[in-house]
């Protein structure tokens, strides 16, 4: 084999390695069970639970902000279709002890709070921060603290520079014209794994799946509902993550 042949040979099998795990996990099918949180992924953190890219880059992103004096902390990450429940449920018994009706209490619980099997926490893939290193609030997760003089501005002037230098982007933004799920600043979506996820996410079949669930309220997941809950709350969000 000549000298030039040889090395284009040693280049391509290089650039094939390379490429290989990217090709695989574009090219793989993701089981219905990841998407509606009821696999059993491999997932890495200290304090809060990432699929291994996603949970590498938010190391970076932690190392890079603490350069400028800003210590993100974590509330939330992967939850499982079973942790979802239970969020469901403790919010539905609350609200229909509070004499809320099926509808308005299914109404209510959505501002925030998807479906179980809805959630894109189900795919190791999204994350709710905060900044550790101020003066806690009672609430951590409410929005006043991200703006003005809240405890977090500074954390989400940093995450509005920086955030997509390490493929995380704000999921739920501040449009006035978008709808489902109001405004979280804490919210970010690591691109690169979320995007497959949600395109493999919107070829299930979700009235047929949360049939079978008995959630609290599944009279009143019509399929007129269910179409409505698809088309604001999972895809009305940041354009950037469709």
């Amino acid at each position: 084999m000549k000298k030039n042949t040889l090395l284009n040979f040693i280049v391509f099998i290089v650039i094939s390695i390379a490429t290989l795990p990217q090709l695989a996990f574009n090219q793989s099918s993701i089981s219905e069970q990841e998407l509606i949180g009821k696999g059993n992924p491999q997932l890495f953190g200290n304090g809060y639970n990432l699929r291994e890219e996603a949970h590498i880059a938010f190391k970076k992103m932690q190392a890079a902000a603490l350069k400028d004096g800003i210590s993100i902390g974590t509330v939330s990450s992967y939850r499982s279709f079973a942790h979802q429940k239970r969020i469901w449920e403790r919010k539905f018994k609350s609200n229909k002890a509070k004499g809320l009706s099926s509808h308005d209490n299914i109404k209510k619980i959505i501002e925030y709070s998807t479906i179980p099997g809805t959630s894109r926490h189900h795919w190791g893939t999204d994350i709710d921060i905060y900044q550790t290193n101020v003066k806690q609030p009672n609430n951590v997760l409410l929005p006043k603290n991200y703006h003005n003089n809240g405890p977090y501005c500074k954390l989400k002037e940093w995450m509005d520079t920086n955030a997509s230098t390490y493929g995380f982007y704000l999921v739920y933004t501040d449009n006035a014209n978008r709808r489902g799920f109001k405004y979280e600043p804490w919210h970010f979506s690591y691109k690169a794994l979320s995007a497959p996820y949600l395109k493999a996410y919107k070829n299930l079949n979700i009235t047929e799946i949360l049939k079978t669930e008995g959630l609290s309220g599944i009279d009143s997941f019509t399929a007129d509902f269910i179409k409505k809950y698809i088309s604001q709350n999972i895809l009305d969000i940041n354009p950037e993550l469709l």
